[in-house]
């Protein structure tokens, strides 16, 4: 789930998000069923625009009211800008053993810890218990540095209302209607530090991941998509914390010519796949 636009963290955002929707294809039936996914569709569906845009938009608006200096005196990781072939390779560390409200924490206070916090602070942000007001407050509380929690809180609040979240199909707990069930979960490709001190951390990560409603009534069916997520990290109280966050499109692979699953696999898929604790 991404916006169309990159938004930037120092000095606004430009244009106007949109996603890059690729609907299944096919006449009648289960809107999933014998369907392929062909090439990046020119229409748009609103209620998908609208739900992408607002994802992230009140986080980005916020972090630069609020503005970013922590990252001011970093410095820029050597070769940065071209990891070499084993940067994502495992390195024999093992991941983080502790969790705070069901999220990863306790973070090595170095390099790999910052690319491990980045990348599990990612599925986070784009999932869809960032709809659900209660799991919400979880999340702010969790991933962010302090000072930006309750500004945060508010304005997640805002632009996640009773109207929005009824548009995606929602009740206003988040909660899809029966026989329906609402994905949104990210998948981390890779990590990439491009700046890094002891204090302040700024580090890329490269997702794929699928969002939409599942139910053979949906007219939001999951699809997928690629993007990017910049996260600027600051060490407090003994953890990577995040300070402010971007997305932008891609890098997006050719599309596959997969043959659609239904409605009924999809859901069950979600249901039945976990998540991971990522580390590197």
């Amino acid at each position: 789930m991404s916006s169309g636009d990159e938004h930037e963290t120092s000095g606004g955002y430009g244009g106007t998000g949109q996603t890059r929707t690729r609907l299944p294809q096919g006449d009648g039936g289960d809107i999933y069923g014998g369907a392929r996914r062909g090439n990046r569709s020119s229409s748009r569906s609103l209620v998908t625009v609208v739900g992408v845009v607002v994802l992230l938009i009140a986080a980005i608006a916020f972090a630069n009211r609020g503005g970013n200096d922590s990252s001011s005196n970093d410095t820029t990781v050597s070769g940065g800008s071209k990891p070499d072939a084993t940067s994502t390779a495992a390195s024999g560390t093992k991941p983080v053993t502790t969790k705070a409200g069901g999220i990863p924490s306790g973070f090595a206070h170095d390099q790999q810890g910052t690319e491990s916090a980045a990348t599990n602070y990612a599925t986070v942000l784009v999932s869809a218990d960032i709809l659900k007001p209660a799991r919400r407050t979880e999340i702010v509380r969790q991933v962010f540095v302090a000072e930006q929690q309750t500004a945060l809180e508010n304005s997640l609040d805002q632009a996640y209302s009773k109207e929005f979240l009824s548009k995606l199909g929602l009740d206003a707990n988040g909660d899809a209607s029966a026989g329906n069930t609402y994905v949104s979960r990210t998948v981390p490709i890779g990590t990439k530090v491009t700046s890094y001190s002891d204090t302040a951390a700024t580090v890329e990560v490269w997702c794929t991941g699928l969002y939409g409603t599942a139910g053979t009534v949906s007219t939001n069916p999951v699809t997928s998509d690629w993007f990017t997520l910049t996260l600027h990290l600051r060490w407090a109280d003994g953890d990577w914390k995040a300070d402010s966050f971007s997305q932008k499109d891609g890098p997006a692979p050719v599309p596959g010519d997969n043959k659609a699953s239904t409605a009924d696999e999809m859901a069950k898929a979600v249901q039945e796949y976990g998540g991971f604790t990522y580390a590197r």
